[in-house]
């Protein structure tokens, strides 16, 4: 599965290969039009510098030398680098500078400018058409010219383009800070907390996604609210006649013949079954509702003991050991009953052997022993009406309720099998906000 892409970096990315190929593209053309101008300025140079020499050049008479042609000799030392040469309209050569080469002017050369491998060239001749000169500039001066020119027009820009790539990211991340919250705002919630978002700040464009889960929360909130409420004033409305109910069978038991008695006594148990199950459903309810947190940290090893108390009245009270310290935590009493209780129910009725309960800094602790619960009911385990491989009934809400307790206190409920340390059994951790998030 691939990584989730970052809106953050593609953002920035975007913005910077597009500042990058636009001052690329501005370099390129701004690369041309300087070699144009150039160009432009380097020839009406050698046309002016050619129409004053050769306007020297015949101060003498180039005839008056014979046949022998004469090279004209430096005044001293120089960094021109143009060359020239005159001929007569037969081509002989007449006069030409001192570093004039023989090849630079071996081809033809036709008035006006032309151009070869290495030397731009301009042909001048007077008035009478007798006198013929040629002025050469190596294009290697123009190429450098143009090369210098460029690299003190890069060179700001070198110094800019990682700055403005500093900028954009951080205005991306500036720009996109709000989304990061309102997303840290929503990614921070629970299936519990329903209230509007409260991010603030938003730009315009976040409006409308703010708003929608706003108003998804909402509808939640209204669905999940007539679902408890009905499954409570089930649960609440079933307590009567059902009380009653098992109350005609009990003295239905009593007095009816000995052939009705195993019927009747059928009957009870699922009359009991059905009570308990209606008081499961309210204890969903409450788990599932708010109210599970106190205002302030309270001790609830005494809760706890009085759990234990009522649990070693039942049939299987002797099988508990246990070891209950003080631990402070804003944890309704009665939430806390309900999820203690329905931990200490299950690894009673499930589990066999002895059930440990342990209550202290890390939390609530409950081991039994029995067979291990395989990983992927494990992690079902604590679904509504889900139960495991134990032959017992039961209703298949306890896990469940004290999950939902967990959940909206904040604690973190793990269930573990094997237990640790052993190769058997069943243990569940509730564990506090503190501690969850060491």
């Amino acid at each position: 599965m691939s990584r989730p892409r970052s809106l953050r970096r593609d953002l920035s990315l975007g913005l910077a290969a597009g500042i990058v190929l636009t001052w690329t593209l501005a370099t390129l053309g701004t690369a041309w039009v300087v070699r144009e101008e150039m160009d432009e300025t380097f020839d009406s140079a050698l046309q002016e510098t050619a129409e004053r020499l050769l306007t020297l050049a015949l101060a003498d008479d180039p005839a008056s030398t014979g046949a022998r042609p004469r090279r004209i000799a430096h005044a001293g030392e120089h960094g021109d680098n143009l060359t020239w040469m005159v001929r007569d309209r037969d081509g002989t050569v007449l006069v030409w500078s001192q570093d004039a080469e023989p090849s630079t002017f071996a081809g033809p050369t036709p008035s006006g400018f032309s151009t070869t491998a290495d030397h731009r060239l301009y042909a001048v001749s007077d008035r009478s058409g007798r006198w013929t000169l040629a002025i050469a500039e190596p294009l290697a001066n123009r190429r450098e010219a143009v090369r210098e020119t460029l690299l003190t027009f890069l060179a700001p820009l070198l110094l800019l383009l990682p700055l403005t790539l500093v900028l954009v990211a951080w205005r991306t991340r500036a720009g996109l800070a709000r989304l990061g919250d309102l997303s840290c705002e929503v990614q921070g919630r629970d299936e519990t907390d329903l209230r509007p978002l409260a991010t603030q700040s938003l730009q315009i464009e976040l409006l409308p996604l703010r708003d929608a889960v706003d108003r998804l929360m909402a509808r939640l909130g209204r669905a999940l609210a007539t679902e408890r409420s009905f499954t409570a004033n089930a649960a609440h409305e079933l307590r009567t006649p059902i009380a009653a109910a098992l109350a005609q069978a009990q003295r239905l038991m009593a007095e009816a013949p000995e052939a009705l008695q195993p019927r009747a006594a059928r009957l009870e148990r699922e009359l009991k079954r059905l009570a308990r199950l209606s008081e499961k459903l309210l204890e969903l309810s409450r788990a599932e509702g708010a109210g599970v947190l106190s205002d302030a940290p309270q001790d609830l090893a005494p809760i706890l003991g009085f759990v234990i108390e009522d649990a070693r009245h039942g049939p299987e009270g002797h099988r508990l050991r246990c070891d209950i310290r003080p631990l402070a935590a804003r944890l309704d009493p009665d939430a806390f009953a309900i999820l203690a209780r329905n931990l200490v129910e299950n690894a009673l009725l499930h589990g066999e052997g002895p059930v440990e309960v342990a209550l202290g800094d890390g939390g609530l602790r409950v081991t039994n022993g029995g067979p291990p619960v395989a990983p992927d009911l494990l992690d079902r385990i604590t679904l509504r009406f889900q139960r495991g491989t134990s032959p017992r009934e039961g209703s298949g809400l306890g896990l469940a309720i004290a999950a939902g307790i967990a959940r909206g206190a904040g604690w973190r409920l793990d269930l573990l099998s094997p237990a640790p340390s052993r190769v058997d059994g069943f243990e569940a951790r509730a564990i506090p906000p503190q501690v969850a998030s060491a």
